[in-house]
């Protein structure tokens, strides 16, 4: 059966990192399988900043225009010690194009011509990576993940169109009867307009699932720079531990509330068709990786602990003095829908409502403009989010120390905190 790979960003980061997916790949010589790659480093950071400047400035947008190119450039040459001509013309043509959309920027559209500049950072690094690959012994086929992953035409968190995909994927089968690896890009897709989309940031975890899925994959790998799924940032707190293994139930509530190993639509076409999800160490990959799958044993055995910062907390008072009931309930969550404003935390009482959500530039002048007419709107900045699955008392003073507590809540088997200094 066929497996699905996926490497991130930090894995084909440079030439060494490249060198390394290669020796990870010769270990599954006699596999069938699908690589999804994602942009190289922090590439899809820079396209973000390139389509800022081309609002800003010519000179600015071709320096950093420039400086990106280098950087792909210089991977190159690092791979291959004699030029690779016809690898360095296709980058410089992938150049060109990116040239030509940033030219035609219009900013009315943006989510848009986000998507038809930042979809270079994958096409870019798969261009590289196969090329190195099939120039030292590991024959792989690239093929463009548009052609395959069919959506709608929304832009910058597009809808997968399954029945189309599924339809499009088949097509794929033929190839493995002469390619033993398919080498793809991760978070793009296109919509039935023909314009590029993407999946949202994150979302090459995804675009696997979805080849996994349409495929019906043996399973999926997610290979990341740490050891697999830990039970907390280790940036955070000292002495994590490993999660070995987990559910899907368990792993798409842990990236409910934010934990950022696994992209939260990653976990449910696999549940589907419960097709296991291993994260392995890029580092070490010899090393016992986390599994995702039916198997719940060992979901209660060890808390996880989830930090989320930059945190706006909004209380909401009727002005008339009116219950907090299902009808006004309804109308604001019905505004928060439409707004595509999420939720982290929700508590009610009989004559106010506290939400908790990610904050943003303007955001609490937005939910004043929104709710003022009818509600009393008071709110918090600069806070932080603590959401303990699974969670231990006794640990709960040291988590808390220094920490004003605003809102908890709980429930048997998850506990959250906002809190301020």
């Amino acid at each position: 059966m066929i497996k699905v790979f996926k490497f991130g960003g930090a894995s084909v980061r440079d030439a060494a990192s490249v060198k390394k997916l290669g020796s990870i790949l010769r270990q599954f010589e006699n596999q069938p399988m699908v690589v999804v790659v994602s942009a190289m480093g922090k590439t899809t950071n820079a396209l973000e900043a390139l389509l800022v400047a081309a609002k800003t400035g010519m000179n600015e947008m071709q320096k950093q225009l420039i400086q990106l190119k280098n950087y792909h450039l210089g991977i190159a040459n690092e791979l291959f010690p004699k030029p690779n001509q016809k690898l360095i013309h296709q980058i410089e043509e992938y150049f060109s194009g990116l040239l030509e959309e940033l030219l035609h920027f219009n900013d009315q559209d943006f989510d848009q011509w986000y998507d038809q500049v930042v979809c270079f950072g994958e096409l870019l690094s798969t261009l590289i990576v196969s090329d190195w690959l099939n120039a030292n012994g590991i024959a792989c086929k690239l093929i463009d993940s548009r052609e395959y992953v069919v959506t709608d035409n929304r832009h910058r968190s597009a809808n997968v169109n399954w029945i189309a995909t599924e339809q499009r994927m088949e097509t794929l089968r033929p190839f493995f009867n002469e390619h033993r690896l398919l080498l793809t890009q991760g978070f793009i897709g296109r919509g039935s307009n023909g314009r590029s989309t993407t999946l949202g940031r994150e979302g090459s975890d995804f675009s696997a699932a979805i080849f996994a899925y349409c495929l019906d994959a043996a399973d999926v790998t997610i290979w990341k720079d740490v050891p697999g799924l830990l039970n907390a940032d280790p940036k955070r707190m000292e002495q994590t531990v490993q999660l070995y293994s987990i559910s899907y139930n368990e792993a798409i509530e842990l990236a409910f509330y934010g934990a950022t190993v696994i992209h939260p639509k990653t976990i449910k076409p696999l549940y589907n068709k419960s097709i296991p999800l291993f994260v392995r160490s890029f580092v070490e990959p010899e090393r016992r990786p986390t599994m995702i799958s039916e198997n719940n044993n060992d979901d209660s055995l060890i808390p996880s602990y989830i930090f989320k910062d930059n945190q706006l907390l909004i209380s909401l008072s009727p002005r008339d003095f009116s219950f907090m009931d299902e009808d006004c309930l309804e109308a604001i969550f019905g505004i928060l829908s439409r707004h595509q404003i999420h939720t982290n935390v929700v508590q009610t009482s009989a004559l106010s409502l506290s939400l908790c959500i990610d904050d943003r530039p303007g955001l609490a002048e937005a939910i004043i403009r929104m709710f003022g007419d009818r509600f009393f709107v008071r709110y918090n900045h600069g806070l932080q989010l603590l959401t303990i699955r699974h969670y231990d008392e006794a640990r709960l003073p040291d988590l808390l120390a220094s920490k004003k507590v605003l809102v908890e809540q709980r429930s048997r088997t998850t506990l959250q905190f906002v809190l301020g200094e």
